[in-house]
């Protein structure tokens, strides 16, 4: 009985380690951002992102998608710049686990441990950060910027979702909010 009044806690746990995104924001509380309704990339930082390219079209197209999702319009003469950057990290996870048998509580030798019930595993993963910064086309003055940090993936069928999961969440953070 005890057993299945665990179960939703376990499945809430493992639910929401899913969402494997953390994001954050920052803006300048001066700006008024209701006026902002077109955009266009700051190609000259945009070329500077050293990702492949199949990536930063990923990127653009998700930032595009939001964007429009939003009400914006690309243009030749925007209200908004909008920049990438990009950093990656490799993560190691060293885990142990020793399950020995034996007698007694405490420490000491156990001469059963040896034969079993320990075990190490490493597992590698990559941590990438997604910056993505709103310029005043006019002024020429970061207004926002969007930070998200997550796990990424080698797997081509997995790209384009986690690529816009990045992207939504960090942009969902757009327009802030005034407290």
């Amino acid at each position: 009985m005890k057993t299945l009044k665990l179960i939703p806690f376990l499945l809430l746990l493992i639910f929401t380690s899913c969402s494997t995104v953390t994001v954050y924001s920052d803006y300048d509380k001066t700006v008024d951002f209701a006026p902002y309704k077109t955009y266009a990339y700051f190609k000259p930082g945009i070329d500077k992102v050293e990702i492949s390219d199949l990536d930063k079209r990923r990127i653009l197209r998700a930032i595009d998608d939001q964007m429009q999702a939003k009400g914006f319009t690309k243009s030749d003469n925007p209200d908004l710049l909008i920049n990438i950057f990009t950093k990656s990290r490799e993560q190691v996870d060293v885990n142990q686990f020793s399950a020995g048998w034996g007698y007694g509580w405490g420490w000491g030798w156990n001469p059963y441990m040896m034969y079993g019930g320990n075990q190490t595993t490493v597992s590698t993963s990559t941590e990438g950060t997604l910056y993505i910064d709103l310029i005043d086309a006019k002024k020429k003055e970061m207004i926002w910027q969007g930070e998200g940090v997550g796990t990424l993936t080698r797997n081509i069928d997995k790209k384009d979702e986690k690529i816009a999961e990045f992207v939504g969440k960090i942009l969902a953070q757009y327009p802030p909010v005034k407290k």
